[in-house]
């Protein structure tokens, strides 16, 4: 299981530069205006072998009238309540402000540990001035830092991944494949599972303690011995006001990192909307299986190429990885839903497959030496050996003289070639160059 660490702050003290720095992206939008942060942002950090995902919230502004201002108040709250681990952002040019203050009580009731950072520091000037922020009364160490620039950046990540708990990972020990219903809200999630397991509760055990936020439940039925992780499961109490959309994507992050394969339900109607791309996307950096669903489609006016077009259009979305098995379907109808958990289980099958060493060389040697690769400042670059790296999603490993000289497309050449070969559709796969 993976630890979420989220970014809170008053707006405009440089959350989204911040995450943008440590997440190595560009995922969030920066602008010297406030409020523009409005839209979840997430992505994965990896950090001396240590990896956490990072939320990045809109400002926390207390008692405005705006629309806007009140949907990413309820954000913030809601990604206190379920992050493992706050970094706490200001700005040292403005000082301590009311509004600072607002944040730092509310995060003291929170009772989560909090890293502070002191943002803009890029000068020596600034670390002195920084000192005001002990008035909060709530730190015990302020880490300077100017995301801009990246200085103080690796210190304040020392001190996020000491502060993070190492969870065991979960041994996938009976073979049995763990499945994840991901996708936003009413899309019909809660729909699928009931499809799956309500007829037949008899033979649906709840097995406790699996993750700490979510239910998984044990479904064997119809010849399919599945887990299903449920994202759409129920609240804590006491939490009533929130936004919805919002906590399905902090669901979705557990969901993701505690399963094998996810299925990604999508409306047909409104075909792969930014926030359906930015779970694929989450799914592919966890480096799980996935298929994806296209639900409702008992609602879609139907012509002879309906369903070829959706599809390519959907491809065209998620491109690069395109190798992933759309299935149309109507939840409440009960159509094709078992067809679902067939590509389920052929995913899980091609995510845990384990190539020969001796099979590997044989096949992709051959297509290595029809279709090498392209020569770098007149050197030429040999590849001798490959294999499959006993890793828990498919990687590989290609020996050469001159790994640093093998650029992306051949990569992305060999990757196809091993997909074409070898059955991997749904499932990333790692290509990594070693020297011979």
């Amino acid at each position: 299981m993976g630890n979420i660490v989220a970014i809170v702050g008053r707006p405009n003290v440089g959350k989204s530069t911040l995450f943008n720095r440590l997440t190595e992206s560009r995922s969030a939008i920066v602008d010297e205006a406030s409020g523009v942060t409005r839209d979840r942002h997430y992505g994965k950090v990896d950090w001396n072998g240590k990896e956490f995902t990072l939320i990045d919230t809109g400002g926390y502004i207390n008692g405005s009238d705006d629309i806007f201002e009140d949907e990413i108040r309820k954000q913030v709250i809601i990604s206190i309540e379920e992050c493992d681990l706050i970094i706490f952002v200001a700005d040292v040019t403005a000082g301590v402000t009311d509004l600072d203050q607002t944040v730092a009580n509310l995060l003291r009731k929170s009772n989560k540990k909090v890293v502070f950072v002191s943002n803009k520091v890029d000068n020596n000037a600034r670390i002195i001035d920084s000192n005001a922020f002990y008035n909060l009364g709530m730190v015990d160490e302020i880490f300077n830092v100017s995301s801009v620039n990246g200085s103080g950046t690796g210190e304040l990540l020392d001190e996020v991944v000491n502060c993070l708990v190492d969870y065991p990972e979960e041994e996938d020990d009976d073979g049995i494949p763990r499945l994840a219903i991901v996708g936003r809200p009413n899309v019909g999630k809660s729909s699928l599972l009931n499809a799956l397991i309500g007829e037949e509760r008899n033979i649906v055990t709840d097995i406790s303690g699996t993750t700490r936020d979510s239910i998984t439940t044990h479904y064997n039925a119809y010849g399919f011995d599945l887990k299903l992780i449920d994202t759409a499961g129920i609240r804590k109490k006491g939490k009533v006001s929130e936004d919805i959309e919002f906590y399905s994507v902090m669901r979705s992050v557990r969901a993701i990192e505690n399963s094998d394969v996810c299925v990604l339900l999508i409306e047909a109607l409104d075909g792969m909307m930014a926030q359906d791309m930015n779970i694929f996307n989450l799914a592919i950096k966890n480096k799980k299986g996935l298929v994806i669903l296209v639900n409702k489609w008992d609602l879609v006016d139907k012509e002879t190429n309906t369903a070829k077009d959706v599809e390519e259009g959907i491809r065209k979305k998620i491109a690069p990885f395109t190798d992933v098995p759309i299935i149309f379907t109507s939840v409440l109808n009960k159509q094709r839903i078992h067809k679902a958990l067939e590509e389920v289980v052929q995913v899980y099958e091609n995510r845990t497959r384990k190539i020969p060493t001796s099979k590997l060389n044989e096949t992709m040697l051959d297509i290595i030496n029809r279709n090498p690769p392209p020569s770098l400042k007149g050197k030429w670059i040999k590849i001798k050996f490959v294999t499959q790296l006993p890793t828990h999603a498919p990687s590989f490993a290609f020996f050469c003289n001159l790994p640093q000289y093998v650029k992306d497309p051949y990569k992305r050449f060999l990757e196809n070639k091993l997909r074409e070969k070898f059955n991997f559709s749904g499932v990333p796969i790692q290509i990594f160059m070693r020297k011979k």
